[in-house]
């Protein structure tokens, strides 16, 4: 009796043997298909310092929210029912040395579980050219009486730019903000009146005096007054740190807090604040970072893609403009 009941035990520990050892089995190959189940890609296809960039992620079943952390910031993605994809929009620090960069992604499901997934993308080094530009003395060294509203000026910009929209109110792709060429390009290095200053923090339009200049893409009214620098100056927040800016005005057409949509009219080319002729100077901000605007433009949203020819595949060109390709992640 004591044989048969040694026996009944050594198989019912076997059982229970087996049963664990399945389980790890099947933990082990779902972890793996989880990791496996990660697809990032994205655009421009070669990322340079100052590039804007737009983040496509494919994910495990099952997520319900997708955050990414880049260049030491976090976002929130959203779902495109089109592509059954995740997506957002961030940018390339216009200081960023070549090399390989981390986008770190965090996703969450219906019952709190945290899946991760770790991407290196490659961000290459831009030639920036370097341009000459002559301003009134008063523009490059403010006098003592104007001194106090300059500073009153970037203490309500440091204010406006660390209030966030947690959610994105852009939708497709961003639009030129006036019909018309660049002259000056993102990220020339400033000589000013002799003397080398900092890099150009967006792109210059040529735009006749009183040229209609149009929102770039759906958002919120930043700002919409005039500043010492910037002249008439327009801001729309289109969300999660993603600021358009229309400096230089003649007029503004819109308010403050106000909603506008893409394309709608914000007011009227000119040459306030720090200009040296009529034109538009359109800049880009993401969480703190300038990047290049015109790349921006370049940029088709996943929603999009059903009315955009196929693009080719291209070989990266190092110290290039960006191409606004997908590039594939590892």
């Amino acid at each position: 009796m004591k044989d048969v009941l040694s026996f009944a035990e050594t198989f019912v520990f076997l059982r229970v043997l087996c049963g664990l050892l399945l389980c790890f089995f099947s933990s082990a190959l779902l972890h793996a298909t989880a990791d496996n189940a990660w697809s990032v890609q994205w655009q421009p296809r070669e990322l340079v310092n100052g590039s804007p960039v737009l983040f496509r992620v494919k994910a495990p079943p099952g997520v319900t929210a997708l955050q990414g952390t880049w260049e030491e910031r976090t976002f929130d993605f959203r779902f495109g029912r089109v592509c059954q994809c995740w997506f957002a929009i961030a940018g390339v620090d216009l200081g960023s040395k070549p090399g390989n960069q981390k986008l770190e992604l965090k996703g969450s499901t219906k019952d709190n579980a945290a899946l991760t997934h770790d991407d290196e993308v490659v961000v290459h080094e831009m030639d920036y050219p370097v341009s000459t530009v002559t301003l009134p003395p008063a523009y490059v060294q403010p006098p003592p009486e104007v001194q106090a509203r300059v500073e009153e000026e970037q203490a309500l910009k440091k204010k406006l730019f660390s209030e966030i929209l947690p959610d994105a109110l852009w939708s497709g792709p961003f639009r030129s903000p006036v019909a018309t060429g660049v002259s000056g390009g993102f990220g020339a290095v400033r000589v000013v009146n002799g003397v080398k200053g900092s890099p150009h923090q967006g792109t210059d339009y040529h735009a006749r005096l009183g040229t209609t200049v149009r929102a770039s893409n759906s958002g919120k009214v930043l700002l919409a007054r005039n500043l010492y620098f910037e002249g008439n100056c327009v801001m729309i927040d289109h969300g999660q740190g993603l600021v358009t800016i229309y400096m230089h005005l003649s007029k503004i057409r819109i308010k403050e807090g106000q909603a506008v949509a893409k394309g709608q009219p914000i007011g009227l080319s000119g040459n306030s604040g720090r200009s040296t002729g009529p034109h538009l100077h359109f800049g880009v901000r993401w969480q703190g970072l300038y990047v290049d605007g015109k790349t921006l433009l370049m940029i088709v949203p996943p929603e999009q893609e059903r009315n955009v020819p196929p693009l080719r595949e291209a070989k990266p060109k190092t110290k290039s403009a960006a191409g606004a390709a997908l590039v594939k992640g590892k």
